[in-house]
């Protein structure tokens, strides 16, 4: 019994003073030098916003629209986009803990019973000495296998740091879904209530020029209009009513969208979002931080530099290839042919072998694999390179744009202040016989026009902020600490 205490100590010694080949990961490349210096945004000054570091979610809340706070909700918890996700995530962390499993020895247990009929030598061969029959022989046996893979340089260990980086970015990647997700559902909202109120408009001016219709036909009866005029008119109201049926179709789009990207069938929601509603306001201030904090913040930025952290530590899983594996091989077991005396001290019968495999003439494999990694490594290298510099324009495009809106979204509110009063000074007019009822009509509909450019504006406005939110890598909540596995 003291030989595998023996090799015991002297393999835990080893372990001990075990190396790690390969290149230790030191973090991922500066790929943006200046914005991780800069205090600010570069675009930022053109719009309201402020250098507070904002909340990771839920900054759909500011809206201030539970309808649309009830949508992501439903989203977040039931999208199946979102499930497979999660299910990934798991998938990836059942393969970290397979990968420490193997620094672990693996033990099995086994046990036979045989039992045979021998025919004897006289028998056998049909002498003549009277010995003939069969005897019967009985044999048990039981016992364990144990077979360990001692890590000497660290092949095991960098497995084990590439499955866990590889787990982190399953992570990162449904933070980065969830995020998607957050603003797919908003932006399809903001478009059904921007739809639905530009069908209103359209049918409100369908129904005002039918009226003017009606007034110059009863003019051109009495000889006050011309055929021309009603021609013109009768046009304008055809063409107004087909503006109706493409936004009918768009809001059926946007209803089975919206069912969709909360798990549920084409047409579930139609119910409850058939009444139109006003847009939701944007706050005044919006709070995005600086560029080093959004380059934190992103997940698709931290899934590529977990991509990079696993590709790093599979470049020293290939290197060990290069050294020799050490496997300790151990069995114990009892044999005998008298299951009363099995387990008797001497059936016992331990054996315990140390097997040294060094693959030498296969180094140009090993060295085309390490190739391989390392050239995987300088691949994620650069998609990290991409990933910052796409999230820092999409956050500068995007601050730019919902600044940009929100000024052209002032003219429209004083183009639609200028309709109003013009109306009121034309109704003016009429009141003192100076103008027609025409007149006042048409009227009527330049500000039903200026209101229906309004409400496109407040809603371009709007998917604007919801892009901003979605560029700073907003909406995501953080995972329950209690579902991960500690590494």
């Amino acid at each position: 019994m003291r030989i595998p205490r023996i090799l015991l100590f002297a393999g835990a010694s080893t372990v001990v003073g075990a190396c790690t080949v390969g290149p230790d990961y030191r973090g991922p490349p500066n790929a943006a030098p200046t914005a991780e210096q800069a205090k600010a945004f570069h675009r930022a000054p053109v719009a309201p916003v402020e250098n507070a570091p904002p909340n990771a979610a839920p900054w759909w809340e500011a809206l201030n629209d539970p309808e649309l706070n009830k949508l992501v909700r439903n989203a977040l918890a039931g999208s199946p986009n979102i499930k497979a996700a999660e299910a990934r995530l798991r998938e990836a962390r059942a393969g970290t803990n397979q990968q420490r499993a193997a620094e672990l020895p693996s033990i099995s247990g086994n046990a036979l019973y045989l039992h045979t009929n021998a025919p004897s030598l006289g028998s056998l061969f049909g002498s003549g000495s009277g010995a003939s029959g069969s005897s019967s022989l009985n044999l048990y046996s039981a016992g364990f296998d144990a077979t360990w893979e001692l890590d000497i340089f660290g092949g095991t260990r960098r497995a084990i740091e590439a499955a866990s980086a590889k787990a982190e970015a399953s992570e990162a990647d449904l933070e980065d879904m969830r995020v998607s997700l957050a603003a797919e559902v908003a932006k399809a909202y903001i478009g059904l209530r921007d739809e639905q109120l530009r069908l209103d408009l359209a049918r409100q001016s369908a129904a005002l020029e039918q009226q003017m219709l009606t007034l110059t036909e009863q003019r051109r009866a009495s000889g006050a209009a011309s055929d021309a005029d009603v021609e013109r008119l009768r046009t304008q109201v055809e063409s107004t009513r087909q503006t109706a049926t493409p936004l009918e179709a768009q809001i059926d789009a946007s209803l089975d969208q919206l069912a969709v990207l909360t798990g549920e069938e084409p047409g579930t929601l139609d119910a409850e979002l058939a009444a139109s509603a006003l847009l939701p306001d944007v706050p005044a201030q919006v709070a995005v931080g600086d560029p080093a904090s959004l380059l934190r913040r992103r997940p698709d930025i931290r899934k590529a530099e977990r991509n990079l952290a696993a590709n790093n530590a599979q470049i020293g899983q290939q290197v060990a290839n290069y050294f020799p594996k050490v496997n300790l091989l151990g069995d114990v077991g009892w044999g005998s042919t008298d299951l009363g005396h099995l387990f008797d001290g001497s059936n016992f019968t331990p054996v315990v072998a140390p097997v040294l495999q060094w693959n030498i003439l296969d180094f140009g494999r090993t060295a085309a694999k390490v190739d391989q990694a390392e050239a995987g490594r300088d691949e994620a290298a650069d998609n990290y390179r991409t990933a910052v510099l796409s999230a820092l324009q999409d956050a500068e495009d995007s601050l730019s744009r919902y600044g940009r809106q929100r000024d052209s979204v002032t003219n429209l509110e004083r183009i639609k202040a200028s309709a109003e009063r013009s109306l009121a000074l034309t109704q003016q007019r009429y009141d003192r016989g100076t103008a027609s009822l025409i007149d006042v009509l048409d009227a009527e509909r330049t500000r039903l026009s200026a209101e229906q450019d309004l409400i496109s504006g407040r809603g371009e406005m709007v998917t604007d902020f919801v892009a901003l939110q979605k560029s700073l890598g907003l909406g995501w909540a953080a995972a329950d600490p209690s579902d991960k596995n500690h590494s």
